[in-house]
């Protein structure tokens, strides 16, 4: 047990130094995951001193927690799926959630019929898949669970500019509820840094970014800046990037507009919460001087684009997971063809 708290606060510590260092490390999230993962071993480890009952209540707990968990979680990520079609149409990101509770109902099919049977290939498969989805799924609590923190972070106050990522138009021409969210959420930062003293001059400045699609009758950050304007924004604190089709594109073009105007200059970005975190990585990587924030998002949006988000972030550092993830498939054919 004591074991398992060391190795514990040596991942937090790890994990602090990280978010001293850049707070938008993925490997924060891991850190912290791994350090709340040997706690948890601890704990166990230690149940057995607990007072009478409570070593009995934890168990039963914990098989409940494993034997229904997996079947509530897969029948909510499965009728999310199905009210994500039904408001927002079959195009495939929005198909994730639905994709994912129809999996993991296929996963527990495979496994009652793998214990079933005597097939040793099917067992390895079974064993094979349950290990690959184990790591992924301890991946992606880690990035939900530091994007929940990270999101709740305390915004910064001496931001130069305010920089709004584009999301797509309506009818190639209109900003829609999601984009709307942000420009608000982005004007509110705008106030809250125009509020605090400033050097004369020095007055923050608000970036709209975002280039023109094929089905697009003007770019993105036009419409964006056109919104603003219309609800009284003043129109000489918006400078509009109009050349980013991604959110790569984003962090990029909007850094060449901001070093050319303030060399050495820091911003504070504006997304939807749910893709704040990978953002927040995006721009670490594109060397922007920036903290990202989140604007509300529907509930029922949050899954599939949650989901979407860490897919993301998994393929960023493929090299290193997919690595792991040819390893594990690698033990088990070796362990299959040592039968």
């Amino acid at each position: 047990m004591s074991f398992a708290f060391a190795v514990a606060a040596v991942f937090l510590l790890f994990f602090g130094v990280g978010v001293r260092r850049d707070r938008r490390r993925f490997g924060n999230a891991v850190y912290l995951g791994l350090a709340v993962t040997f706690v948890g071993i601890a704990l166990l480890a230690g149940i057995e001193d607990a007072p009478p009952g409570v070593a009995e209540t934890v168990m039963i707990c914990g098989l409940l927690v494993l034997g229904l968990g997996p079947v509530v979680l897969a029948g909510l990520l499965t009728a999310n799926g199905v009210k994500m079609v039904r408001k927002e149409g079959r195009r495939p990101a929005n198909l994730l959630s639905l994709l994912a509770g129809l999996g993991m109902f296929g996963v527990m099919v495979l496994a009652v019929v793998a214990a079933t049977t005597d097939s040793w290939a099917l067992h390895m498969f079974v064993l094979t898949l349950v290990l690959l989805l184990g790591y992924v799924s301890f991946l992606f609590v880690c990035f939900v669970g530091y994007a929940f923190l990270y999101g709740r972070m305390r915004i910064r106050r001496d931001a130069d500019y305010v920089v709004v990522l584009g999301s797509g138009l309506i009818g190639g021409r209109r900003v829609p509820p999601l984009l709307a969210s942000r420009l608000d959420r982005g004007r509110a930062v705008y106030e809250r840094l125009a509020a605090y003293e400033r050097r004369e001059g020095d007055a923050p400045v608000l970036v709209v970014s975002g280039g023109q699609g094929p089905d697009e009758a003007l770019p993105e950050s036009h419409a964006m800046a056109d919104y603003l304007v219309e609800r009284g924004f003043p129109p000489g604190a918006v400078v509009r990037e109009d050349r980013s089709r991604t959110t790569e594109e984003n962090m990029l073009f909007s850094k060449e507009l901001m070093e050319r105007d303030r060399p050495g200059s820091s911003c504070v970005i504006v997304t939807n919460n749910f893709h704040a975190f990978r953002a927040a990585i995006t721009a670490r990587r594109a060397g922007v001087n920036g903290q990202v924030v989140g604007s509300p998002t529907a509930a029922y949006f949050w899954p599939s684009a949650t989901i979407r988000e860490f897919v993301a972030v998994f393929l960023q550092y493929k090299v290193v997971n997919l690595g792991i993830c040819l390893t594990l498939i690698l033990l088990g054919v070796l362990a299959w063809a040592s039968r």
